[in-house]
Order: structure tokens, then C-alpha cells, then sequence
């Protein structure tokens, strides 16, 4: 059915035709957009005798391209919508342990059945400023094991009940990629940190392939409500006993039975290069798959969070002389997988946070590219926070994207500054500078580390102070709001070599777009993150309408 779309105010997010006043969609794609916003046409006069018989009044609302939120993990948030938050919920550590009491009773949890949340921030405890531990959560429970993961997904807290289940002791070795911390005794006191967190993780029991799905359309829910159509998700890793077949399966079965209401650019992340060789063998590359559920980059972590202390700086913490954070991977790992998924054509996107493995990452980029040199490779760095000057030339000279979280600005402008000291701290987030390099930067939330809201993501790139407004940090690093949009639509989808498909409102796009109850451009800066979603088309049909 050919629809038009009229009395709007469209930011097309094309150059060459900004603005326009309506459009029409068939198919699913984009077949003209026109006009200007406010102004009365003749429908006969441009269309003839093809005039749209189905006519929808936008009633003057701003309409943009549906939004690309470039590095999430999907699977995941739908299964904690189903857990214990606590994001609402960090204020102490009483606070939390009340919460997740609270959860076990409500829900008449039995006991035995593992209770699993996230959300946590020491940072924001009023009480004591340090991470949970087995203690602490064994007063909540002795009969239940209890694994709460800290906000960024880095660190996670369990109660004495999950480390005997996991087989935890004293005797256990530390992993070589991670950690468990240990009181003075040499007792393991239920702190785990990045690949540490596998040695519980592991005892957790798997979920069938019906809760995945049930995981991915509760996600999507969400996710569509937030304007979101297309999302770069990095899945295959997220729950145990679950591999990357039953991840693509399950998407792939949801796609077939006409269920999917969100784009899957599948970032795929491997620990190893032998998991990487396996999954290469059976024909899976960059681009493979179909416009509702595809493979995009090979995904890599390196390091660890900011908040956490386990992001690899080249030099110790400011606040923490005693440790630079955990390198998940030597240098010959990394050269090794970005090398092999080089290769075979494939794009790599690596996790760094730290400038110490942010250096790693570029040094196996830079080998790779010497050794095979590819012009429109796409490779690049996930977060990329704690940079420096010879870093951002590199980047520059590599041609390497960029997957920033302008949300992280809220959280992280309060700890920045006493974890890496105030001049290093002015070299970093460097998300204005960067996206003006024209390598090209995306945005996302990492959520379930932040809630995938996109207009406050918006706020805080135009704004690059916190929601509260308390802190603003280097505002000169600040994006426009036509450069925050396209960092949320066009730049999404170049991360995805989609560009010619979506991420602007143009004849050959695909009709995925959002209609807001504000214009952006006529927004107060500070008022950004308040814009509500009022209807998301995926492909010209409407999959949420606010009520």
C-alpha cells in the first residue's frame, strides 16, 4: 500500500535535501520526500494520477530516520527486564541488598534458584564507596546464590551460596584474563572481575532457545519505544550455555514468524581465535544474512570500565596507584584475531576504554592494514574514552570508527577526573573531535550498562553536562544536534556499510522513522533528553505508538 505522510516537519538527515514536509512509503521504502514543513501542496500536481489513497496527517510533529543504536546487548537487557534492577536502586548498600531481598519475597523465589541482577554503582553509595561482597549479599540470603552485576557488566558481586555452587575457593586459580578478589584470610569474598566473572557465571544453569526469544521480544519492546529500529547488539557471549547457533537461531525464528520489530546487526564477539576460526568456517562474515538479521563486525573486549578500574590505562590509576586494570588479551592475541577476521573480510570492532589498550588495539590495526592493506575496512574502537593526542592521530590515520555513548557523560564526568587526574582527564571523550575527523562515529548505550534512551543520549552530546546538571565536562567536545542525530541514524549505518538502505529520509531508503513530540532543533539544549517518542515505523509499518 503507497501511504503519504504530509504536514510534518522531516529533518531528512540528506545533505543535499534537509528538510522536507512529506513523504511516501511503499513497501516498505522510501519513494519520494518533498516539500517543506508548513507548506500546503498540490498532491495532483506532483503525483498525478498516482496520488496515495491512504493519507496519515503528522499534525506538524518533527519526524526523523528511525534511531541506530550501534553497540548494545540486546539478549541481555531482555532477560535483567526480567531480573532485579538496581540502577533505581544504588544509593547505598543497604539499599541494594533491601532491593534484591525485596525481588527474592515478591516473587516468591525457591529457594536454591539463582537471583540475578544489575545495576549496582559504588560510586553513588552514601554509605560506604566500595564494591558488594559476599558478606554483604549473604545477609540477604544463605539459601538463594545471588549474582549482581555492577552497572558497566565488569564487575559482578555473589553471595558465599553462588561461589559453592561454582566450586569457588581459596584453592581455586586466578584466571590470567581477570580476577576474584580475596579478603586477608585468602578467602574469596564474592568479588569477580572481567573474565574472573566466568567462574561463576559458568554454574548458572542455560536457558532453552523459547527464553531467548522471549529475552529478544521483551528487548525489543523497549527498544522501539525509544525510537530505536536498528541495533548493533553483541549477543553471543551474554548467557551461559548459549552459543552463538542458538542466538542466530532463535533471531533468524523470530524473523520467520513475522515477530521481529527491530534490525539485528549482530556484533560478533569470540574470546579466542579458535572460537573465531569455527565460526568463520561455516560461511559467517561482516554483511551475511538478511536486512532484519545480519553479521557485522567481529567484536573483541580488551579491557575492562573506567567505573570499575579495570580499563587498561598505560599509567596507574589516579585514585589507585597499585593497579593500571586488566588487559584482557596480550598484544598477540589481539594481533592474531584482527589479523584472521581481516583475512576473511571481515570487520572488527574492539572494546577499549583504558589509553593502555586503546594503544594495543591501534598497534594490531596498524599491522594488520600494513600487512594487507583494504581502503573501506570499517574497522573500529568501541567507547574509545581515555584517549590522547598520538592516539586520536592514529585513529585519524587508520580510518577508524568510532562507537561512542554520549550517555556515558552523565555517569562518567563525575569520576574522570580523580580516576585518571585532571590532565590526563583532558584528552578524553574526545566524541566532537572525533566525529569531525570524518572517520565516522556512531553512537549507542551499551545498554544494558545505560538505558537506551536516545533523546538524553542527544541531551548529553549537545550538552556534555550530566541529566541533573550538576556537571558539565569539556564543552568544547560538544556535537550539534544535527551531528548527534546523524551520529544516531547515518552514522549507525555506515558502521553497518547500510548506508545506501537507511539512516536518512531519501527515495531508496527504507522507510524507518520515528515521529517526536518536539522539534530537536527548536529544543533547549537542556530540555533534549524530556522529547517523548510518539510513534516508531520499522519499514513503513507502525510497531509502537505512545498512548
Amino acid at each position: 500500500m503507497r501511504t503519504l505522510y504530509y504536514n510534518g516537519s522531516l529533518y531528512t538527515g540528506d545533505p543535499e535535501n534537509p528538510e522536507a514536509g512529506a513523504m511516501v512509503v511503499e513497501n516498505g521504502e522510501i519513494l519520494w520526500a518533498g516539500g517543506k514543513p508548513g507548506e500546503r501542496l498540490a498532491w495532483e500536481e506532483i503525483f498525478g494520477e498516482d496520488v496515495p489513497e491512504h493519507k496519515v496527517d503528522l499534525k506538524g510533529r518533527f519526524v526523523t530516520s528511525g534511531f541506530i543504536d550501534s553497540h548494545m546487548h540486546m539478549v541481555e537487557y531482555g532477560k535483567l527486564l526480567g531480573e532485579v534492577s538496581l540502577a533505581d536502586h544504588t544509593g547505598s548498600l543497604k539499599e541494594v541488598c533491601d532491593r534484591v531481598k525485596e525481588f527474592i519475597k515478591e516473587n516468591q523465589i525457591p529457594k536454591g534458584t539463582w537471583v540475578c541482577g544489575r545495576g549496582w554503582n559504588q560510586d553513588y553509595f552514601q554509605d560506604e564507596k566500595r564494591f558488594i561482597t559476599c558478606r554483604d549479599l549473604d545477609q540477604v540470603s544463605a539459601e538463594h546464590p545471588i549474582f549482581l552485576a555492577r552497572a558497566c557488566g565488569h564487575v559482578v558481586s555473589v553471595n558465599s551460596k553462588a561461589m559453592e555452587l561454582a566450586g569457588v575457593t581459596r584453592e581455586t586459580t586466578q584466571p590470567s584474563d581477570g580476577r576474584f578478589q580475596v579478603d586477608h584470610e585468602g578467602e574469596p569474598n564474592g568479588v569477580f572481575e572481567e573474565n574472573g566473572i566466568s567462574l561463576v557465571k559458568d554454574a548458572i544453569p542455560p536457558v532453552t532457545i523459547q527464553k531467548v526469544k522471549e529475552f529478544i521480544l521483551a528487548a525489543q519492546r523497549a527498544l522501539n519505544s525509544f525510537g530505536i529500529t536498528t541495533v548493533h547488539t553483541d549477543d553471543f557471549l551474554s548467557l551461559n550455555g548459549v552459543d552463538y547457533e542458538m542466538v542466530l537461531r532463535a533471531y533468524r525464528e523470530l524473523e520467520e514468524e513475522g515477530r521481529l520489530t527491530i534490525k539485528i546487526c549482530e556484533q560478533s564477539q569470540f574470546e579466542n581465535l579458535e572460537q573465531l576460526k569455527e565460526f568463520a568456517g561455516k560461511g559467517y562474515h561482516t554483511g551475511a544474512g538478511t536486512d532484519y538479521v545480519r553479521i557485522g563486525p567481529l567484536k573483541i573486549i580488551s579491557d575492562g570500565s573506567l567505573g570499575a578500574r579495570t580499563a587498561f590505562l598505560s599509567e596507574p590509576y589516579a585514585d589507585k596507584r597499585d593497579t593500571r586494570g586488566i588487559a584482557v588479551l596480550t598484544q598477540e592475541e589481539l594481533d592474531q584475531m584482527i589479523s584472521y577476521a581481516h583475512s576473511r573480510g571481515m570487520q572488527a570492532a574492539v572494546h577499549a576504554i583504558g589509553d593502555g589498550s586503546m594503544e594495543m588495539v591501534v598497534r594490531s590495526f596498524e599491522k594488520c592494514l600494513e600487512e594487507m592493506p583494504r581502503q573501506d575496512h570499517r574497522h573500529g574502537i568501541v567507547h574509545c574514552q581515555i584517549t590522547t593526542k598520538p592516539l586520536l592521530e592514529k585513529i585519524k590515520e587508520l580510518s577508524l570508527h568510532t562507537y561512542a555513548q554520549s550517555i556515558f557523560l552523565d555517569y562518567d564526568s563525575k569520576i574522570v577526573e580523580s580516576r585518571v587526574g585532571r590532565e590526563r582527564a583532558g584528552d578524553t571523550y574526545q566524541f566532537g573531535t572525533l566525529f569531525h575527523m570524518g572517520q565516522g562515529l556512531s553512537n549507542g548505550s551499551d545498554c544494558p550498562v545505560e538505558t537506551p534512551n536516545v533523546m538524553k543520549g542527544i541531551q548529553c552530546a549537545v550538552t556534555r553536562t550530566s541529566l541533573d546538571g550538576a556537571r558539565t565536562f569539556l564543552p568544547k567536545e560538544a556535537l550539534t544536534v544535527e551531528e548527534a542525530l546523524a551520529s544516531y541514524t547515518v552514522m549507525g549505518a555506515r558502521a553497518s556499510f547500510e548506508e545506501r538502505k537507511k539512516g536518512m529520509l531519501k527515495k531508496g531508503m527504507k522507510a524507518d522513522f520515528v515521529v517526536l513530540s518536539e522539534n530537536l532543533l527548536e529544543t533547549p539544549p537542556d530540555k533534549l533528553g524530556q522529547v517523548l517518542v510518539e510513534q516508531t515505523y520499522v519499514d513503513g509499518i507502525c510497531v509502537y505508538e505512545r498512548h
